[in-house]
This record gives C-alpha cells, structure tokens and sequence, in this order.
C-alpha cells in the first residue's frame, strides 16, 4: 500500500534521528494516511487514501452509509 495522500500528495520524508550524544541514524516520518469512502464533485462515491489532515481540514467529504 502506498503510503502517498491522493488530495495533497504528501508522502514519507527522511532524515536522521539525533540521539542526546549526537550520533545519527537513518528514519523515515510516515504521514498519517486513512482509506475512507469520499464523495467526490460529481455525486460519487469512491475509495481513496487521504491524510487525516485533509479530513480534518473540510478537503474532503466523508461519505456515510
């Protein structure tokens, strides 16, 4: 599953961990992506991958049952 947001594209990002001695490794930030069922424009509805930022934002309307 990729983990890519449909609305606003975001996706994972990298860079290094800091540890209190300053020595660095590798990690990955994940955003946090939720299929929900949307209402799109036209009247359907559709599966999608969207960040919780986009749902919480109004960029998107969650479609119910």
């Amino acid at each position: 599953m990729s983990k890519i947001c449909e609305i606003c594209g975001k996706r994972p990002s990298c860079g290094h961990k800091v540890s209190h001695s300053g020595k660095r490794s590798s990690k990955w930030w994940y955003p946090n992506i939720q299929r929900v069922r949307v209402k799109l424009a036209n009247g359907e509805v559709k599966r999608m991958k969207v960040c919780v930022r986009c749902l919480k934002s109004g960029k998107v309307q969650k479609a119910v049952r």
